[in-house]
């Protein structure tokens, strides 16, 4: 059964690991791809090629999620190529690590502008869309790091944190338009970046985490793919910790 058939999604940062993720997912379940990417274009272009064999409506957007002018001008795209938008997943996100001691200001703010600033843009510019359709599932992508923190990464806990806030406060806007807000705070998650860690913090990483083995981008997929889906219906306002246990 093809939980997304007819559906259509918007996925940001969808071209590399989480978000690529994503959209295969989706894909799969018969949800058709509008997805955008900033700087990584021949990454996006091969995602193309492999969501083929999916047989669903793919169109790959450069968008600035932190610009919001930007985000107007993608939303309104996407409504018109599509004639229509049913999900949003605001994945796109940066790093820029440092102990605050030694933290400039324009690597705080950069952090939250795009991660914290794009949720706030991408969100504000579907609702209309949303509110027309009286449906809509908005999922977020947060991170444990938000919930509990973590030592050099105070602006991305900041970032993190700000966009469970805010998903919960849309959620009780829009409950009664029957558009739904939810967030998914992965833990740790082999993708790109966590592939250039040391083996011995890996291993560390592990160790902690009650499964005792790391998450793959599937894993957020699969979570993404039920909190867009009619499985989850009834659940909006909700932090869904995909981490193998790391926060219990």
């Amino acid at each position: 059964m093809k939980l997304l058939k007819d559906k259509v999604a918007l996925i940001t940062g969808g071209s590399r690991g989480i978000g690529r993720s994503i959209c295969k997912s989706f894909a799969e379940n018969g949800c058709s791809i509008a997805f955008t990417y900033n700087s990584s274009k021949d990454s996006a272009e091969t995602l193309i090629d492999e969501l083929k064999e999916y047989k669903v409506k793919v169109k790959l957007y450069k968008s600035d999620a932190s610009n919001y002018n930007d985000s107007i001008d993608l939303l309104e795209t996407v409504v018109s190529d599509f004639e229509k938008i049913d999900i949003l997943v605001n994945n796109a996100g940066i790093t820029k690590d440092n102990l605050l001691m030694r933290m400039d200001d324009s690597e705080f703010k950069d952090v939250i502008d795009i991660n914290l600033g794009s949720v706030f843009n991408l969100t504000k510019a579907s609702i209309k869309f949303f509110l027309k359709q009286r449906e809509g599932s908005i999922i977020n992508i947060s991170s444990v790091v938000g919930i509990r923190g973590n030592a050099g990464q105070s602006n991305y806990a900041a970032s993190k944190a700000g966009i469970i806030g805010f998903s919960k406060s849309i959620a009780l806007e829009l409950g009664s338009r029957n558009i739904r807000c939810n967030v998914i705070a992965p833990g740790f998650i082999e993708t790109e970046m966590t592939g250039s860690l040391p083996e011995e913090v890996v291993a560390k990483w592990k160790e902690s985490i009650p499964l005792k083995r790391s998450g793959k981008p599937r894993d957020v997929g699969n979570a993404c793919v039920f909190l867009a889906s009619d499985l989850s219906s009834y659940i909006t306002g909700q932090v869904l910790q995909v981490d193998g246990g790391l926060l219990t």
